[in-house]
Order: C-alpha cells, then structure tokens, then sequence
C-alpha cells in the first residue's frame, strides 16, 4: 500500500498545469515519499490534456479524464480511489493558488493527527465569494458546533482509515463534499490540526463560477449539507 496519493482535480488550466504537477512530483520525491500523484481531468475545453499527455509515461503519476461532473464530484472520485490503495490522501487543487511549499510541516505532524487542514492566508475574494466562504463557516458551525476555520479549503492531509468512513455516506453527485467532511471531522471528534498556507491569486485560467451561479451552487450545497447529515 502507498503512503500517499495526492488527487488533483482539474478543469481547463492549460496554463499551469504542467508546473503544477511537477512542483509537487519533486517535492514528494525530496520528502522519499511513496506516492502517486492522480489527475482527474473534469471535460476541459482547453489544452489541458494536451499538457497532461507530457506525463504519461511518469511512473508515479495517473491521468484520468472523465466527461465533466464538477468539481466536487471529480474530488469524491478521486477520494474513493484514493482510500483503498494509500494510508493518507492529500488533496489540491490545478489552479496553481496554494503552491507545496507547506507540505513539508503537514507530513512531519501526520503522525498526531486524522485530519490537517490549511487556512489559506492572503485570500482575496470578491463580495459574493467572502459571502459564500462566510455562509460554508456559518453552516459548518450549525452542524458540527465548532469549526475548521477553513471549510472548504482544497489544501488537506487526510487519514485514509478516516476519510473512508466519511465518504461512503456522501452522494456522487455532492457539489462541495469538503464542507460535509470538515462538518463529520468535526462531529467525530477527529484529531484535526490546522496551519496557515499562503494564497496567491491565479494567474492563468479563470474562475468558471459567475456571481448568480455561485449564490445558486451555495444553497445547492446547503441543501444537500443537510440531508447528508440529517
């Protein structure tokens, strides 16, 4: 069983995915890792998977691509794969805004914890996104009593034993399942530690959610929050 498999979605980012993945194959090789590295690439419209073909032949790296579904049924995909061949399972994001640099201190404290989870530090949002960020804190707090500072954050460390409990009970379909997990971490009692990671804003691509759809896709989540937890 490997040590780690890290689960990168990714949709249309064309423009940095190569240095992406490469940044994190080299860091986890520096750390003597055993590792895999899983790339599901969602339906990009772009050159993504022209960009992706450059490592097809990299041993320690799996491409899968998938007609588009979202970007949190992509995560849960890769999640499940993730929790019968690993013992933990980091998960980020293609976008290139939370650079690897931090993971050393996630993998030196695993050892004490179930869950470790960034709080993305130098954000920048607009005003429906600090709203939508506000209201995932607000819901994580209605349901679990206390909270991840970062709900939904797609920077985290996670036990596979753990993880594998908590996702057997969340649907495909599930359009944001990190705030379902950080509410069961949380309910659990789960060992949970949480650090600060530098965010930059993207500097390639775009964000594909405009301002109605993603006050749409916030209550969408809201929703099926609840009934996962009911």
């Amino acid at each position: 069983m490997l040590e780690l498999t890290v689960v990168i979605p990714v949709y249309n980012e064309e423009g940095c995915i190569k240095d992406v993945v490469i940044s994190w194959h080299d860091t986890l090789e520096k750390l003597a890792i055993d590792f895999n590295i899983l790339i599901l690439n969602d339906g990009s419209t772009d050159k993504t998977i022209s960009e992706l073909d450059y490592f097809k032949n990299w041993p320690r790296i799996e491409i899968i691509s998938k007609k588009n579904s979202g970007h949190g049924p992509t995560i849960l995909q890769g999640y499940h794969q993730a929790v019968d061949q690993a013992r933990w399972v980091f998960q980020c994001d293609g976008d290139n805004e939370i650079k690897p640099d931090a993971f050393v201190q996630f993998w030196q404290q695993r050892d004490h914890f179930d869950a470790l989870m960034g709080i993305r530090h130098g954000r920048k949002q607009n005003l429906v996104r600090k709203t939508i960020s506000s209201c995932s804190r607000g819901i994580v707090f209605m349901f679990s009593g206390k909270g991840v500072l970062d709900v939904n954050v797609p920077y985290r460390l996670l036990r596979c034993q753990t993880l594998k409990k908590i996702i057997q009970h969340i649907p495909p379909d599930t359009f944001a399942p990190n705030i379902i997990i950080s509410i069961a971490l949380s309910k659990s009692k789960a060992r949970i530690w949480q650090c600060p990671v530098v965010h930059q804003s993207r500097k390639t691509g775009k964000v594909s959610l405009n301002s109605l759809k993603a006050f749409r896709m916030a209550f969408k989540a809201l929703v099926q929050t609840a009934k996962c937890l009911k």
